[in-house]
């Protein structure tokens, strides 16, 4: 490695020797507005990306004549010709295309300049900086108000994250406008389609309500996926990463750019593979990406095919306290709380304390394949309008295996059998639990786009279709199983519709907005778990933005969302309840400040909910979150982000979030089985202003860039979490601590003459080793007269490290 790093540095010095001058100035739209992402290319080699501010800089320019090409999707390419005598600095303003670009796609469920809501949007440029083969929630962790988590505790395999405090099943998950999150549980596994931030143009993350329109309720925000759009040249990429705990990448890429006759094509395949920190936690992850389309002047009409094959050891068990700990004497209170035989106990007390996996099965995993087809097309029917309609249609289906002990013969609808003339009911066996759905819709709007007045007039209708069943596949007692003998078997169906009608109207300098969505959803589930549930929410939104002097903004909204419960509420339900929908009032204002070499933002919110549906601490017997509703929440806090500009070479974004999360009043139930375990008797505990679940009061995050030279570039990253419960009790003995955790990222970019950009990057996760855990859950009884409690954490890994090389051509 040494080596390497003093090679590079020897080929900038040497390079320095010859350089004279530097070209650098800011790429603006016909009003004035920063294009960030823009490429400038200088002689045919040298290439830039514009930042947020719209700026760019090429140094190391001896004197000359130089073409300098500037491109940004859905503006006309732009060619100058630069005699550089000097040090130069220019203005670069693009014109809008004349053709139909893909961001039309998208443009009716995303918020811009003019929307009165709370958003960041990440673009490709900084999503390929970070994209060193973990999932896309790890790339997104230093956005306001985001908190991550990694089941396998390195980044690759199960991740997740929580905005403003809520889970991935409250939060809206859109791909070119398409619904991601799955219909039954409401979650969103990005799992399943492996290292799709290779293929995204960018993500625009919406804190609270915001302008979500096609999919499940946003309760606590939005992510908005936009996959590649069209490059107006062709491209190859090639990305190579290994790393800690065995993990690799590689990813191959190639386009054809927009060819004479306006079509456009794009493929990429994937493979990644890691140990994980956790023991056994290993990830074997396949996943492509392929689109052609049209692109006239009037017309667009592209297909989208993307998934992935993903095989994940399970680790969503977590780690007990007790082993944490290293307490042997709660250890073995843990096994016998959990029922663990002899050999289970003897893993727990020799495992490592933080990388304990209670699985020992070599083939206890989750084997899942998803699909995903989308079809859209746009029309520019008049000068104004525009009508969009996509189809799509999703196929999953897998399984999770898992090695039971001593399960009886008549849980799974087995007779006993006869060993030796002794009767047998019950054997360590193997099952497989399986899921197989289908899931396809039509997205729709149409589009006005008036000097004054916008409006988008659109819908969607998806339907779902699934089977969960379960079969034995392997008992260590010889049992008659039929072929193809399900134990259990449940077919689910839902139906969705929704339309809406947005508009935006210019008054002078306040911009009015107005959003009126209905949705109807039939949730209806057949043979073991029966139910059949019918909604009706309408869901208005309303804001203004008031322009203040050089592209300053004032802006506040009022926005109402409902929500449906999710599969696993009907038939986890606590007592046999049934879940009630949940209401959210969402109120936002905020302030937006821009300038040259800085951009401000600055927001308060209240959140209050009717019916949410909150974590009671424990989960069901797939790992899955158990939850009750209460009849009042509420959230409440302010917001900063800012990206300072000291100057060009010095960048540092930062952001803060301060929140209060309470319920006023939580019942806690908990069973109580008696002295003599002969009893079953729920004890309700009330509790009063408590703390939701994992809704830390502060979250902060900070990237801070420093580039001494062209093709260097330091980054320092840093995030702090505050500390959150496991439950809504508010105990600190059910809780994890606050966590600082810094990584240093250091990249390197040359373009020689064979090939655009060769660039060299090193990620060095968690440097200061912060043992810390970024998710867990906790259960507990009344049994024998004594009160029994569990915690379990999922630890996250040391001291890692990352490297990638990236060929583009």
């Amino acid at each position: 490695m040494l080596r390497l790093i003093f090679a590079l540095a020897l080929i900038v010095c040497q390079a320095q020797a010859f350089a004279q001058y530097t070209l650098s100035g800011v790429v603006q739209d016909g009003k004035n507005q920063p294009l960030s992402g823009a490429t400038i290319e200088v002689g045919g080699k040298h290439l830039a990306v514009a930042s947020a501010s719209g700026r760019f800089e090429v140094g190391n320019l001896q004197a000359g004549e130089y073409s300098l090409r500037v491109r940004f999707v859905g503006f006309k390419e732009k060619v100058l010709q630069v005699n550089l005598t000097q040090d130069t600095e220019m203005n670069v303003v693009l014109e809008e295309s004349t053709l139909f670009t893909d961001e039309v796609v998208v443009r009716s469920t995303r918020a811009d300049e003019n929307s009165p809501t709370t958003f960041t949007t990440v673009n490709k440029p900084e999503i390929q900086k970070q994209n060193f083969g973990q999932d896309l929630p790890m790339i997104l962790n230093w956005s306001p108000s985001v908190v991550t988590t990694s089941d396998a505790g390195a980044g690759i395999g199960y991740t997740g994250l929580r905005i403003r405090g809520s889970d991935a099943t409250r939060i809206n998950v859109t791909i070119n406008g398409i619904p991601f999150n799955d219909s039954e549980s409401q979650s969103v596994y990005w799992v399943d389609i492996p290292d799709i931030a290779s293929s995204a143009e960018s993500v625009q993350i919406q804190r609270g309500v915001g302008t979500s329109s096609n999919g499940a309720g946003a309760f606590g925000g939005s992510i908005n996926l936009q996959t590649n759009t069209l490059s107006e040249k062709s491209y190859g990429d090639i990305v190579a990463s290994v790393g800690s705990f065995n993990s690799k990448r590689l990813t191959v890429g190639m386009g054809t750019g927009k060819m004479e006759n306006n079509f456009s094509f794009d493929g990429r395949f994937s493979l990644i593979e890691s140990d994980g920190y956790i023991d056994r936690a290993t990830s074997d992850l396949k996943s492509y990406y392929v689109s052609g389309g049209y692109f006239g002047k009037n017309t667009i009409l592209k297909a989208i095919a993307f998934g992935g094959k993903e095989i994940t050891y399970q680790a969503w068990y977590g780690v007990p306290e007790s082993r944490m700990n290293n307490d042997e004497e709660a250890m073995l209170a843990t096994a016998a709380a959990e029922g663990w035989n002899a050999e289970q106990t003897e893993n727990l007390l020799t495992s490592d304390s933080r990388t304990f996996n209670p699985y020992t099965y070599k083939n206890q995993v989750d084997d899942y394949t998803q699909n995903h087809y989308q079809l859209h097309f746009s029309q520019r029917i008049a000068e104004l309008f525009t009508a969009n309609a996509a189809f799509h249609y999703t196929k999953g289906r897998g399984f999770y295996e898992q090695f039971r002990y001593d399960d009886d013969f008549e849980d799974y609808g087995l007779p006993d059998v006869v060993v030796d003339g002794n009767v047998v009911s019950s054997s360590d066996l193997v099952r497989r639990k399986w899921l197989d759905n289908d899931f396809a819709g039509v997205t729709f709007s149409l589009n006005y786009e008036g000097s004054k007045l916008q409006s988008v007039l659109g819908g969607a209708w998806n339907q779902y279709n699934g089977d969960h069943f379960g079969r034995v596949v392997w008992s260590d007692v010889a049992v008659n199983i039929p072929q193809d003998y399900e134990y259990y078997f449940n077919t689910a169906e839902k139906k969705d519709f929704n339309i809406y009608f947005k508009n935006n109207y210019q008054f002078s300098r306040i911009n009015a907005f107005i959003d009126l969505q209905y949705r109807t959803i039939n949730y209806q589930t057949f043979f073991d778990t029966n139910f059949d549930v019918d909604y009706h929410f309408f869901n208005p939104k309303a804001g203004l933005v008031f322009d203040l002097t050089n592209g300053n903004q004032l802006y506040g909204s009022v926005a109402v969302s409902n929500r449906e419960p999710i599969r696993g509420d009907f038939v986890d339900a606590v007592g046999g309840n049934v879940p009630k929908h949940e209401f959210l009032l969402n109120e936002e204002f905020g302030l937006r400040l821009r300038k040259q070499n800085y951009a401000v933002q600055v927001n308060g919110y209240v959140m209050t909910y009717k019916n949410q549906l909150v974590l009671t601490g424990a989960l069901n017997d797939v790992g899955d979150p158990i939850r009750t509703n209460v009849d009042k929440s509420y959230r409440i806090g302010i917001e900063a982000d800012a990206t300072l500009k000291f100057s060009d070479k010095i960048t540092w974004s930062v952001n803060v979030a301060l929140s209060r999360n309470k319920i006023p009043t939580f019942n806690e139930v908990i069973y109580d089985f008696g002295v003599d375990w002969d009893e079953y008797n729920e004890v309700v505990i009330e509790h009063s202003d408590t703390d939701i679940s994992f809704s830390p009061n502060i979250i902060s995050g900070s990237v801070f860039s420093f580039s001494p030279q062209r093709n260097w570039e330091f980054s320092l990253l840093s995030k702090f979490v505050g500390k959150q419960y496991l439950d809504n009790t508010s105990n600190d003995s059910r809780s994890m601590d606050a966590y600082f955790v810094n990584d240093i990222r250091v990249r390197y970019a040359l373009q020689p003459k064979w090939t655009k950009e060769i660039s060299v990057s090193l990620l060095l996760n968690n440097i200061l080793n912060e043992k810390y855990e970024s998710n867990g859950y906790t259960w507990g009884y009344i049994g024998g007269g004594a009160e029994e409690r569990q915690n379990y954490y999922f630890p996250q890994a040391g001291t890692n490290l990352m490297f990638m090389v990236a060929l583009k051509f």
